[in-house]
């Protein structure tokens, strides 16, 4: 796979997790040349070789060990002691997962809104800002975030819901928070966060689980009320307290 390098890119929008294999160092009667690549997907699919057999076999298990960890590992194989092959000889491989970037996508762009996506964007969040709304977006010069004008239903449509998608619903309007809710709760995501009172948001799980529109362990894993809880007041207090719940869940290794 010459052109691995090239294919980065493709790997970064693929909802599947990925790790890079390349051989390192050799010794002796070994299959696999120094500079091998090898793409190992969540799903054990691959592209490429490592040069194949056990070597290959037991690569691919320990690179869905490192997607799983997010942590890159140098393993080296002695293929007499370690993997019981006749030819005897050494192979290093270098295994690194591909960590994509946080997808951050703001229903909302109020006063919150506005505020987290303000500040997301430097602590390593990709942002895209949602609203229906034409007049209450800021000049995209100023900004280093993206803006779209879009009906809240129609943009979950577009988003790719990943493990590295991140979800912050603050909109004007409660029904609208509930609609949105329902309609990405199941999906896949890292995070899922919604604002409201307390009294809201019990209100929230009682209907939600009476009309199944979400299950209790989908429920459970929504943040609500969203953020880290201090005494946030401002809506910039209360964008730091969400901003510090999303790098607290994007540094926690899944």
């Amino acid at each position: 796979m010459d052109n691995i390098f090239l294919k980065i890119s493709d790997m970064y929008k693929d909802s599947r997790g990925s790790a890079i294999c390349i051989v390192t160092s050799n010794s002796g009667s070994v299959p696999g040349k120094i500079g091998a690549k090898m793409v190992v997907f969540e799903d054990g699919s691959i592209e490429g070789t490592v040069g194949g057999g056990a070597v290959e076999k037991k690569t691919i298990e320990i690179a869905l060990e490192a997607i799983r960890n997010q942590t890159p590992v140098h393993k080296n194989f002695n293929l007499g002691e370690d993997l019981a092959m006749a030819c005897g000889g050494n192979v290093s491989v270098y295994i690194e997962p591909l960590a994509k970037p946080a997808k951050l996508y703001i229903f909302g762009a109020g006063h919150i809104g506005k505020a987290l996506a303000k500040y997301a964007p430097d602590m390593g969040f990709e942002t895209l800002v949602i609203d229906w709304r034409s007049d209450i977006f800021v000049d995209p010069e100023t900004i280093n975030y993206k803006q779209l004008q879009k009906p809240y239903m129609e943009a979950i449509g577009d988003i790719v819901f990943d493990k590295s998608t991140y979800v912050v619903i603050v909109t004007p309007n409660h029904e609208m928070d509930e609609d949105i809710l329902a309609a990405l709760g199941s999906k896949t995501a890292a995070y899922i966060g919604l604002i409201g009172s307390k009294k809201k948001i019990a209100a929230l799980n009682i209907r939600f689980r009476e009309e199944n529109l979400l299950t209790d362990d989908e429920l459970k894993r929504i943040d609500m009320p969203i953020g880290i809880k201090f005494k946030a007041i401002a809506p910039n207090e209360i964008a730091i307290s969400i901003l510090a719940k999303l790098i607290d869940v994007k540094n926690t290794p899944i």
